[in-house]
């Protein structure tokens, strides 16, 4: 099965316009985080994911933590899809679900620190689309939700994905010289890639070309 790909931190039409022509399969717009690169003001948001063509998806990562909070946050961008960055209190899905329009799918952020990871697949499995794993550090003070350029254990990763009945995919320190490895090791449903393809903090056309050619051989 063909890995999907998503290129995160999309900053600009312009680098909306460079990721569809390289073949992406969905692109990933930023709302306001505690740290991390591509942040991006929501009506930004909006003018970028107006102006994909279907059928590239349209992402939008909040940090937001309550249902009304998260809807009304997908409703300024206008994105198919939301990508939540926090561990969520569960709770809150079914509020969610009947908030949001039927056609947006749900993402479940996982931050792999270790292999309890494994045991929140049947916490958030019966609300959401898909899962994504990350590495980043959502318990701390100053909260890491994504972006960080770390790649974290694979093993658990492999795991995830192979326990988990839902499309699972990969992020976290990706890059075009590890791309290949990952997917052998991980078997993702799709990858997503944010600070491994730029360079002073613009997306690079030859990381993503280099990446593209890489995860698609």
């Amino acid at each position: 099965m063909r890995v999907r790909i998503k290129v995160c931190c999309i900053a600009s039409l312009e680098e909306a316009k460079m990721a569809v022509e390289a073949g992406a399969d969905a692109i990933g717009l930023v709302g306001e985080m505690p740290s991390g690169p591509g942040v991006i003001a929501d009506e930004l948001a909006r003018e970028i994911a107006a102006a994909v063509p279907p059928p590239v998806a349209t992402f939008l990562l909040t940090q937001r933590t309550r249902a009304q909070d998260i809807a009304d946050h997908v409703r300024a961008c206008g994105t198919s899809a939301v990508q939540i960055v926090n561990h969520i209190d569960p709770g809150e899905y079914p509020a969610l679900i009947e908030q949001l329009p039927p056609a947006t799918r749900r993402i479940q952020v996982i931050h792999v620190q270790g292999p309890e990871a494994l045991a929140l697949i049947e916490v958030y499995a019966p609300f959401v689309h898909a899962f994504l794993l990350d590495s980043g550090t959502p318990y701390e003070p100053r909260p890491e939700l994504g972006g960080t350029g770390r790649v974290h254990d694979w093993v658990i990763s492999a795991g995830f994905v192979a326990k988990a009945s839902k499309p699972t995919f990969l992020a976290g320190g990706l890059t075009p010289d590890n791309v290949a490895e990952a997917i052998r090791k991980v078997q993702p449903y799709g990858l997503d890639i944010c600070s491994g393809l730029r360079t002073d903090d613009k997306l690079s056309p030859d990381k993503l070309r280099r990446f593209m050619e890489n995860a698609r051989s």
